[in-house]
């Protein structure tokens, strides 16, 4: 992933001491770049590159609100780290040349943003390095291949994180490398199918193994949805919003929705495309309500793309109301 880098946390503290006022974003708050991307070719499927639009115009809504920078990437950075695999080279390139950036969050293409308000919980995080949805006993003592979820996760910026990206990739070069590997996490992780070795399965079988070296900068999060299974999300989006809340709290919406399984843009999938495509349409239109109720629409249901007025135009726009406080984030910033 190249040159091995041992002294990355003193580099970036003297950069930052030379550039200090590009260490905070424009709330004052610590920077976070969500990256996020999409193969370099069209999709098989031609519906799939229209939800692909949609899935980054749903994280742009979501970056713009709560002071996030965005990068999305269309390109492999390493051949041979293709598939699963590549967001681990672009996130190592993207830590060494934005040493502005305190946290690199990864999210999936096929997840996402249902609550618009939610903040992540950074203060909780302040003595950890990593952050993805997952269960301790589901890691390590169950040991599933499901324990934890990477299609969503948050990575410090720091010589930590370099050495577990180093550690985690070597099952990741493709042909006989990933396919050997492959079969030793089959072996070694409960309920885990027989396929070439993938970033999810790699890394719950590195942290069980060196546990004592990783365990403690791992948080494991399941109080709320950092990645949050679809299945048993969509059905629900209706009750919802009748019934809970964004934002904190309990009963509140489901923060990432993630099709995993769905491949919108590739020629095959767990799912049929026909209810994948379908149930990413109510999630997007869950997630872009509570964005256009800010102008004074919303979509005519969770199935259309079409809208409808909840208010009229008036010549007094500033008394207007913002249920969600979204349409000035500095305010959800601060809250």
């Amino acid at each position: 992933m190249g040159p091995v880098i041992s002294d990355w946390d003193r580099q970036r503290r003297a950069w930052l001491l030379e550039n200090p006022e590009l260490a905070l974003n424009s709330h004052g708050k610590f920077r976070i770049l969500l990256v996020t991307g999409s193969p370099p070719k069209p999709c098989d499927n031609p519906a799939g590159d229209h939800y692909l639009l949609k899935s980054i115009k749903n994280k742009i809504d979501y970056c713009r609100i709560h002071g996030i920078d965005i990068f999305y990437n269309l390109a492999h950075l390493d051949a041979e780290m293709a598939g699963y695999w590549s967001k681990l080279p672009l996130i190592r390139k993207l830590m060494l040349t934005h040493p502005e950036m305190e946290w690199i969050w990864w999210v999936d293409s096929d997840a996402m943003f249902t609550d618009m308000v939610f903040k992540l919980p950074l203060e909780k995080y302040k003595d950890h390095n990593f952050i993805l949805h997952g269960w301790e006993k589901e890691v390590y003592e169950k040991q599933t291949w499901v324990g934890l979820n990477t299609g969503s996760l948050l990575i410090r910026n720091c010589q930590w994180s370099l050495d577990l990206l180093d550690a985690w990739a070597p099952m990741g070069p493709k042909g006989r490398i990933r396919e050997e590997a492959g079969k030793v996490l089959t072996d070694a992780l409960a309920g885990r199918p027989a396929f070439e070795a993938d970033d999810q399965s790699a890394l719950i079988y590195l942290l069980i193994m060196q546990r004592d070296k990783w365990g403690s900068k791992v948080f494991l999060e399941n109080s709320y949805y950092l990645h949050g299974y679809w299945v048993a999300i969509v059905e629900k989006f209706e009750e919802n919003m009748q019934m809970y809340h964004p934002g904190y709290g309990d009963e509140r919406w489901p923060f990432v929705t993630h099709f995993v399984g769905c491949k919108p843009c590739g020629s095959y999938g767990d799912y049929s495309v026909e209810r994948c495509l379908k149930q990413m349409e109510r999630a997007f239109n869950f997630g872009d309500n509570q964005i256009l109720q800010m102008y004074g629409f919303v979509h005519k249901s969770l199935g259309t793309f079409k809208v409808k007025r909840t208010r009229n135009d008036t010549d007094r726009p500033l008394e207007e109301q913002d249920p969600l406080n979204l349409l000035h984030p500095l305010f959800v910033q601060s809250a």
